[in-house]
């Protein structure tokens, strides 16, 4: 089975490494070979929506998938029906822009924070005006680790946040208290079998995910969470991997975000749980039976940012795994993670202290 992924970063690189253990071969489409899964399958070079090198990919392959949600979605409904594309391209337009994404979160009354589209400087004055500060500006589009967004705290910061984000489409939303924030990674195959991974309780620092540990156990949480999970892949006949991310506030989830990929809080599922959530993304979209999500023990997954610490002081730790996606260093960029599995809770504490210590980004 060939399996075409547009986009070939360290996700793609994690798809393969999955997928050739099942008899799956690999095809990427990138801007460069210069990347994490190039050495790890054919390569087409072109942009994402070059048809030319899209109808390459589409040669090659007998199902279709995409790594990361930046892609252009026009260019991808203007793909042959065969070979099928999950996630279906509708899951990104949704994704790809915030407005339409808290619309599909209100439909399926799934809450999130409030929120108000900004247009223009005297739009973004109406906004804070409606829904109060702090709020937090951001870019409806192409927004990720923390990059096309900034925190209102006071009415003189108006001006200065449209000077910043204001030539492209935004939404306004109010900022909300929250006491930490969770992800819940689902999958649907396309025979409709549905499994769930365990909550994920993550950190971030300046909008970058630091660390995660799993599972977090609340049976609370954890069913209103499958709850708009269940939802979301419902209405769009989804296939594959979906994560949502959300604000834990006063005992209950607010939804930040969803991703229709493959996800960076996923990554402890390599050898964290049963069935990695690589291997299940690929068992969906092939239509194989999915993989136990059971865990494994207590795991702790740390990414490292802007440089790489010496791999022998992280693999000197006891069951730790390091994963170095091959990327050259630059200040803001993921390089690699690890994850350390453990038996108890206090020793994976232990351990994330350890991978902590190292991580000097």
């Amino acid at each position: 089975m060939r399996i075409g992924v547009i986009g070939a970063g360290q996700l793609g690189r994690m798809l393969a490494l999955a997928g050739y253990p099942l008899g799956m071969r690999f095809m990427f489409l990138d801007r460069s070979d210069d990347t994490p899964a190039a050495a790890l399958g054919g390569n087409v070079i072109g942009a994402f929506d070059d048809p030319a090198s899209l109808a390459e990919l589409v040669a090659g392959s007998d199902i279709l998938t995409f790594e990361f949600e930046n892609v252009p979605a026009p260019a991808l409904e203007t793909l042959p029906a065969d070979p099928p594309l999950w996630p279906p391209a509708s899951a990104l337009q949704y994704a790809q822009d915030r407005l339409h994404e808290k619309n599909l979160f209100a439909e399926l009354d799934i809450a999130s924070a409030p929120s108000r589209p900004v247009d223009d400087l005297e739009g973004l004055r109406g906004a804070v005006a409606e829904l109060g500060l702090p709020a937090v500006l951001k870019t409806r589009r192409l927004g990720y680790d923390g990059k096309g967004q900034t925190v209102l705290h006071k009415q003189d910061d108006i001006d200065a946040a449209w000077e910043k984000l204001g030539d492209v489409p935004l939404l306004l939303e109010k900022f909300i208290p929250f006491d930490f924030e969770v992800s819940l990674i689902g999958v649907r195959s396309s025979t409709g079998e549905t499994v769930f991974y365990p909550l994920t309780r993550n950190h971030h620092e300046d909008g970058i995910l630091r660390y995660s540990l799993a599972p977090f156990e609340d049976v609370a949480l954890e069913s209103q969470a499958q709850s708009a999970l269940n939802a979301i892949m419902s209405r769009l006949g989804y296939v594959g991997v979906l994560t949502v991310e959300f604000f834990v506030s006063d005992g209950r989830l607010l939804a930040n975000e969803m991703a229709p990929r493959v996800h960076n809080s996923g990554h402890w599922t390599i050898e964290g749980a049963v069935t990695s959530q690589f291997e299940n993304h690929l068992r969906a979209i092939a239509g194989l039976p999915l993989g136990g999500t059971t865990v494994t023990g207590h795991s702790a997954m740390i990414n490292f940012i802007g440089s790489m610490p010496d791999r022998r002081e992280v693999l000197a730790l006891a069951n730790c795994h390091l994963h170095d996606y091959g990327k050259s260093p630059r200040p803001g960029r993921k390089l690699g993670h690890a994850t350390a599995v453990t038996a108890t809770v206090e020793a994976r504490d232990q351990a994330l202290q350890a991978l902590r210590r190292l991580n000097v980004n």
